[in-house]
């Protein structure tokens, strides 16, 4: 067991673990929490809970939409019992 505190989730700690598992060539991380306040999975401070990321990697290669969703979601994975609640996910294949 970790005693370490567990830590909301912030557009830059998502950013750096995308960056670090996907290597991506382009990357965008919103944090959109405040638009569901009051809604399932807020946590009332408007922040860490609903995110939006955008992502370019060679890694989606060959990978259909479906595949490349679970590249995002299993680098993320940890971040959900942290308090992610929803992710959207817009990935693009590189430029040929």
């Amino acid at each position: 067991m970790s005693t370490n505190p567990v830590q909301t989730p912030s557009a830059e700690r998502i950013e750096q673990r995308l960056r670090e598992t996907l290597q991506p060539m382009a990357l965008e991380v919103i944090d959109e929490s405040y638009l569901h306040h009051g809604h399932a999975g807020a946590n009332g401070s408007g922040f860490g809970t609903h995110f939006r990321v955008r992502v370019t990697s060679h890694l989606f290669t060959g990978k259909s939409a479906v595949m490349r969703h679970r590249l995002v979601y299993d680098a993320l994975r940890d971040f959900i019992e942290q308090g992610l609640h929803a992710l959207a996910i817009e990935t693009h294949l590189p430029p040929v």
